[in-house]
């Protein structure tokens, strides 16, 4: 077998072993949310953003109202929308403070990362882990990765928001051809 072929095998290993043992009340309690929001705004840092963009531009495809927190033209949070926080750590700066903001205009606020005992917990109403476990400090169990740094949480974080967008097409029973009239024209 070669090297690729070897690398290959191993992510997709542990891609199966960390969404398989996400909680799926979690996720329906998630696209719950998703649905009665008004506006769905993200926030994160890095490659985990990478991977929160990509589940915001799916959930713009069948028609949820989504927001990237910075963008020009992003609008007003209230109380009536959701944010999406991804961190695994639920530690880092900028997704914490975006948080603490969201969470004084009564915003629901959603965290997705590994760890559930973090700051993040302190400011968002549900917490929704994904098992993809690096760092030995950590008090819960997760997945060990052979990935560099944090790949696996984040490719698993692209993964479950393509699992979520599946579910809800599922769920409306939404004819796949309809969905191009929110794909982007101007390309």
């Amino acid at each position: 077998m070669s090297n690729y072929h070897v690398a290959q095998k191993d992510i997709i290993t542990e891609l199966d072993q960390t969404l398989s043992r996400i909680n799926s009340e979690d996720v329906q309690k998630l696209i719950e949310e998703v649905k009665k929001a008004d506006k769905v705004f993200f926030a994160a840092v890095g490659r985990v953003m990478l991977s929160l963009e990509s589940v915001a531009k799916r959930l713009a495809h069948l028609g949820v109202d989504c927001y990237i927190v910075g963008q020009i033209t992003e609008p007003a949070i209230t109380e009536n929308d959701l944010l999406i926080v991804g961190s695994g750590s639920g530690e880092t700066a900028f997704p914490l403070a975006i948080a603490k903001k969201a969470n004084q205009y009564d915003a629901t606020i959603f965290h997705i990362g590994r760890n559930p005992n973090c700051s993040m917990a302190e400011y968002s109403d549900f917490f929704l882990r994904i098992p993809a476990s690096k760092e030995a400090d950590l008090e819960v169990e997760g997945v060990e990765s052979l990935q560099p740094m944090t790949s696996l949480f984040e490719q698993a974080l692209l993964l479950l928001g393509d699992t979520i967008a599946l579910m809800m097409v599922r769920e409306r029973d939404i004819e796949m051809e309809s969905l191009w009239q929110y794909h982007a024209n101007l390309e």
